[in-house]
């Protein structure tokens, strides 16, 4: 059920945008209420500070009101400006903030921007200007439906997070779950060809066509096991990536079109790494496939190879079509694909053994009209 609800984006998308306009509007018109009864009451407090300017001390009592309206206020910061001897009185403010006349002045900017000044007046004579700025509590509140909208971008963000790994989860088992079924079902005829191979044997038959067709009955055997193993953790070995390889392509040098020139230079020295040597091979299977199929079955194909301190690369680079920048990105996600006649698995699950199995990095390192390069880079045993 719950997957379900995730598994609509629009209508989380609309849910949590609705709920972020709605707070956003209630805290603002919240904070507007509450900048109103501030205001309210500093007009409040200037009246009171205006009759005490009025009162003389000497022959009237001061109102107990008024006194409690002065002192009451300890939150909202001020600056009572007295403009006959060009000072400040300075109510719930920071003595650092106040410590130079430099100061003041600039609070005295930043309060006029927040708040509109109040005139102090005593019979019609303007004496003083008071200048308040936001209480804590206002501040707090103005950055309050900020936070609230970026906790709801937080929380869309997990969603969908949440919704993608479910929907690659359930990608992958069955993709795991093919493959496996596709290993049981090439078992049975295998087993049966392994028998008529033995037949042929016993009849004279020639040695040379027996090879080679043991040869390609160990390669479906090969990828019986690798379908086989998807959806489990494959083991590694320190293998030399040379020698790994040169086997590999010197199987599908003899099992491709002689059309197809290959061009492989390879160091002379081992260089080991952490391998899968069955997963490594159906990686540089697929794309030297893919190679082949962009050159429409006739072309050159590069092999090489660069040793880094830490790592090596292995490049495939062919001389086909080459692939649109646009979707350079693209050819690595799961079922796409520009053939008429395709799954769309090849590279998707080259990059797969490449970085989640063997930690390594894969890429279309460049692509143009003339050819596109492929780069594998995998970390070098550190024991080697």
């Amino acid at each position: 059920m719950i997957y379900r609800i995730f598994n609509n984006r629009w209508l989380i998308f609309g849910g949590a945008l609705i709920i972020s306009i709605l707070v956003f509007w209630n805290a603002n018109k919240f904070f507007h209420e509450l900048k109103e009864a501030e205001t309210s009451k500093m007009q409040i407090w200037a009246a009171a500070q205006q009759e005490l300017q009025q009162i003389d001390i000497d022959k009237d009592i001061l109102s107990l009101t008024t006194l409690r309206v002065i002192y009451s206020n300890n939150t909202t910061p001020m600056l009572l400006y007295n403009h006959h001897e060009d000072s400040y009185d300075i109510q719930n403010i920071s003595s650092r903030k106040t410590n130079t006349r430099k100061k003041l002045e600039k609070l005295q900017k930043r309060f006029e921007a927040e708040n509109t000044p109040i005139e102090v007046h005593s019979e019609n004579e303007h004496l003083q200007t008071l200048y308040y700025g936001n209480s804590p509590l206002l501040n707090k509140l103005k950055y309050y439906p900020i936070l609230l909208i970026l906790l709801f971008i937080l929380f869309f963000i997990a969603l969908y997070f949440f919704y993608m790994t479910s929907k690659s989860s359930e990608q992958n088992k069955l993709w795991a779950g093919m493959a496996k079924e596709t290993a049981h079902q090439i078992g049975t005829p295998l087993s049966s060809l392994i028998a008529w191979i033995e037949l042929l044997k016993t009849e004279d038959s020639n040695l040379e066509y027996i090879t080679e067709m043991e040869k390609d009955i160990q390669r479906l055997s090969t990828i019986t096991d690798r379908f086989s193993k998807i959806g489990s953790l494959p083991s590694f070995k320190k293998l030399d990536i040379v020698a790994e390889t040169e086997k590999s392509l010197q199987y599908l040098r003899k099992r491709t079109s002689k059309l197809i020139n290959y061009h492989i230079t390879l160091p002379e020295h081992p260089i080991y790494v952490p391998l899968n040597e069955e997963l490594y091979s159906w990686t540089l299977e697929n794309l030297i496939k893919n190679s082949i199929d962009a050159m429409k079955g006739k072309g050159d194909i590069y092999v090489y190879m660069e040793e880094g301190i830490k790592d090596v690369s292995i490049f495939v680079k062919d001389s086909g079509k080459g692939i649109p920048k646009r979707i350079q990105k693209t050819v690595f996600t799961p079922g796409y694909t520009t053939k008429k006649r395709g799954w769309g698995l090849g590279l998707s699950l080259t990059k797969r053994i490449i970085e989640e199995y063997h930690r390594g990095k894969i890429r279309v390192l460049n692509s143009s009209p003339k050819g596109t390069t492929m780069q594998i880079t995998l970390q070098t045993d550190k024991n080697s």
